[in-house]
């Protein structure tokens, strides 16, 4: 038992040091990107039919995605890597969406011919189904042409189970949607960073309680814990810079990645509750003001503005109490999911993941 405990810290402690790192390395990364933006005048545009609060944020710098992305990247790249190659697939997504995203912003900040400045909905939906349907492919084929994840989900209170090849449409969906939620969450200062910091905590936790344990999954999702954290040092109200689609459609695509991968996404809506009502608000208000449009001659709203944090905003809270307590709303979901993932029955003996490392339990003579 001495050298299972210690193999046990020896993981968390390296999974603790990569998000200090990245804590530290964001830091460092995020000052400097702050100036380039304010001498380059990245500014964000802000929507004129928004809340009149928001009109002060006019020309803050954005695309700071770029500082999460770029620390996440590196320290992966050198400490959680080599030998452990399944971590290929995380940074792929991560990287692939920050160049989308990173290209919209651009495209925004040039104002180009497009109705939304950047790409057209159709377009960039197209594009982010592109890269979901190839990195639901790389999870579910066989080795040496995916991770061999089959379509395998745990379910609280009954373990794993298959899907099969239904895992292919469903995880393609997951990776869109949570993208786009987060997308649609970072309209407050702090609001996505807050929630993406706790979502990947929880994922850290349960990656580490899982039987077999995914070490270099926990690792990354630590990784990007840091790095969030360190991301809200500048986006804190007033938010010195945002983070931009480069940022909020990269992260959550890799969270849907990771709850993917742990195979533990049926808890993916626990975690993320906030983006989850986020993005259902958008989409109800959008459907319900089209049909009532058609049915009655005009279009009538469910609520006053969406998504949902700019309704309570109009309701009269302030921006940093909608912040807080939808904040505080996504730490007790995360923590109602570590308790669920617990309730996992354990897998049998021949079940191995992809990520997993075996722990060998060497007894002393004499034991």
């Amino acid at each position: 038992m001495d050298v299972l405990r210690a193999v046990l810290v020896q993981d968390m402690a390296r999974a603790l040091l990569l998000a200090a790192a990245a804590f530290v390395l964001t830091l460092f990364v995020g000052g400097w990107w702050v100036k380039f933006a304010r001498r380059h005048k990245l500014g964000k545009q802000i929507r004129i039919d928004g809340p009149q609060s928001h009109m002060t944020k006019m020309g803050t710098p954005t695309m700071g995605g770029v500082m999460i992305v770029s620390t996440v990247v590196l320290l992966t790249v050198l400490f959680n890597l080599v030998d452990r190659w399944s971590m290929l697939l995380p940074l792929a997504v991560l990287v692939s969406f920050a160049v989308l995203g990173g290209i919209d912003d651009w495209m925004t900040l040039t104002k180009s011919n497009s109705k939304t400045y950047g790409f057209t909905v159709r377009y960039k939906f197209l594009l982010m189904l592109a890269v979901a349907f190839i990195a639901s492919l790389a999870l579910y084929l066989p080795k040496p042409f995916g991770l061999e994840h089959d379509g395998l989900v745990q379910i609280p209170f009954l373990g794993e189970r298959n899907i099969g090849v239904w895992f292919i449409p469903i995880a393609t969906l997951i990776i869109v949607f949570i993208s786009n939620a987060v997308n649609i969450t970072d309209g407050l200062d702090s609001l996505a960073g807050w929630n993406l910091t706790m979502a990947f905590a929880a994922y850290g936790v349960m990656t580490f309680l899982a039987e077999p344990r995914l070490t270099n999954l926990m690792a990354f999702s630590f990784t990007l814990v840091g790095a969030c954290a360190a991301f809200l040092w500048y986006n804190a109200h007033p938010a010195q810079v945002f983070m931009g689609d480069l940022g909020s459609l990269a992260l959550g695509a890799v969270l849907a990645i990771v709850a993917l991968q742990s195979q533990q996404w049926l808890l993916l809506p626990v975690v993320g509750v906030i983006f989850i009502v986020e993005a259902l608000s958008s989409m109800l208000q959008t459907g319900y003001f089209k049909w009532t449009k058609r049915r009655y001659g005009e279009g009538r709203r469910i609520f006053k503005m969406a998504p949902l944090h700019h309704h309570f905003e109009l309701l009269g809270w302030s921006q940093v109490q909608v912040t807080q307590r939808f904040v505080l709303i996504g730490t007790v979901a995360a923590m109602v999911a570590i308790s669920l993932a617990i309730t996992f029955a354990r897998p049998s003996p021949d079940t191995q993941r992809a990520d997993s490392e075996p722990i060998v339990i060497v007894e002393k003579p004499g034991q």
